[in-house]
């Protein structure tokens, strides 16, 4: 734990100065046809310091959290930031002013478990489907845990404590056609402890057949028709696209780096039906899976709307970004680790849900696809993207068909989303994810299922 008192280090700081002490943990106990595989538990802790100078930014880091090395920090960052500003000599004046004092821990109140009895527990699960399901080529059940502890102060007065845990448990099934794998896998879990999420073997059994079918499905799979088809995504892969192809886009530090999303504020992105927001920690009146209640430039988190009624309203943003913009920093200024510098980071990213069923979408559709899964994704500036299709099903005149092979769909964010025309009345979030821009960052992201145009892959 790093928990610590940091407000005595701010008669050292000059200039603006953000102070941040942080110990990321992690667990991962991992079974391959009931052999266990992985049972480790790492740590990586440290201190950092960053200070602002009329545009110029200094950083250092340093992985000892002691006063020495404290004040170490402090003064190499406050020289870095002096040398850069007589070099760039940027002059852009300073930054907006935040101050919030706020502490949150998100660890469980209940009875906490051994270690010995998580071991038993996935034992319990990977014999259910080794019992149950025998002609699998192969199953792996896996359990990962992180903790992310974080204290940090800044020259306007911020104090602020968090420690965030999240647990999952992660099973995958595969099968053989033709002599070639064929997979389907489920994650359960979310904000918070093991004991939060997992009250016994038996609760998980559900989903674990529904995904074991799913798989029999692909094994008989078709490959999809190649071209412009009408498709529902479902929440998970609305939320993908959400992510991806439009909230990269409208990171305030990209929009000045040359997103599309620069020229497109105040104007029809999308159709009237969709709205996005990154919340920062309560949505629909509930705690999102991933609350950032401040972040790491000790600014208070605060919505940000970025479609309202398919216009392009607003990015998110950092200090520096706002001061740009004029607007107010929304406090999506993220670190992954303590050696890493903020960035621009997104949330609880997600589409809103609408008016409609999923199953008159789906009715509403005489050849097309629903697709269900991605294993990736990548997207560009100007919104261009490529998504994975590890589960998807045809739709045959208003009906679900035949599941389709692995497969791919593309298309530019802003131009598909003017094509929604359906938007179901429910949200689902993805839970488990990171991002990989320059560093890695725990996110979440969502949506309803959605309707519209989509180029995809065939054989």
């Amino acid at each position: 734990m790093i928990r610590r008192a940091l407000g005595g280090y701010n008669k050292l700081f000059n200039s603006y100065t953000e102070l941040r002490l942080q110990e990321n943990r992690n667990t991962l106990i991992g079974l391959v046809k009931g052999s266990l595989i992985k049972n480790e538990k790492t740590s990586t802790s440290g201190v950092s310091a960053r200070v602002y100078q009329n545009g110029s930014w200094g950083f250092a880091s340093n992985p000892n959290i002691s006063d020495d090395s404290i004040r170490t920090v402090i003064n190499t960052a406050s020289s870095n930031a002096r040398f850069l500003d007589a070099k760039q000599n940027k002059g852009r004046g300073e930054l907006p002013e935040r101050q919030i004092r706020h502490e949150v821990d998100y660890t469980t109140k209940k009875n906490r478990i051994s270690s010995s009895y998580i071991m038993e527990f996935l034992k319990e699960i990977d014999a259910y489907i080794s019992n149950k399901y025998s002609d699998l080529a192969n199953r792996s059940v896996y359990y990962t845990a992180q903790e992310f502890e974080k204290s940090i102060i800044n020259s306007d007065g911020t104090e602020a404590y968090s420690l965030y845990p999240r647990s999952h448990i992660y099973v995958a099934l595969t099968t053989e056609n033709d002599g070639k794998p064929v997979d389907n896998s489920l994650m359960f879990g979310g904000l918070g402890n093991f004991e939060d999420w997992f009250l016994s073997p038996e609760s998980l059994y559900k989903k674990i057949d529904d995904t074991y079918v799913k798989l029999m499905h692909k094994k008989e799979a078709v490959y999809a028709e190649a071209g412009k088809k009408e498709c529902i995504l479902s929440p998970m892969m609305a939320g993908m696209l959400v992510h991806e192809a439009i909230g990269h886009t409208t990171e305030a530090d990209l929009v000045l780096m040359g997103s599309i999303a620069a020229h497109y504020l105040e104007q029809q992105v999308a159709s009237p039906l969709v709205n996005m927001v990154d919340f920062a920690h309560t949505a629909f009146g509930e705690l999102c899976p991933m609350p950032v209640h401040f972040d790491d430039e000790g600014v208070e988190a605060i919505d940000a709307s970025i479609i309202e009624n398919g216009i392009l309203k607003g990015y998110m943003h950092n200090k520096e970004t706002a001061k740009h913009f004029g607007v107010v920093p929304t406090g999506n200024a993220r670190a992954f680790g303590f050696s890493d510098e903020p960035l621009v980071r997104m949330r609880n990213t997600v589409l809103l849900p609408g008016k409609d069923k999923l199953e008159d979408m789906i009715a509403s559709i005489e050849d097309g696809y629903y697709l269900i899964k991605s294993s990736n994704g990548e997207a560009d500036s100007t919104s261009e993207f490529t998504f994975s299709v590890s589960l998807g099903y045809e739709i045959k005149n208003g009906k679900l068909g035949r599941a389709i092979k692995d497969t791919t769909v593309s298309g530019i964010a802003f131009d598909m989303l003017k094509t929604v025309t359906m938007l179901s009345d429910k949200l689902e979030w993805d839970v488990a994810g990171y991002c990989g821009k320059k560093q890695m960052m725990v996110t979440a992201m969502g949506g309803p299922a959605l309707k519209c145009e989509l180029s995809i892959g065939g054989r």
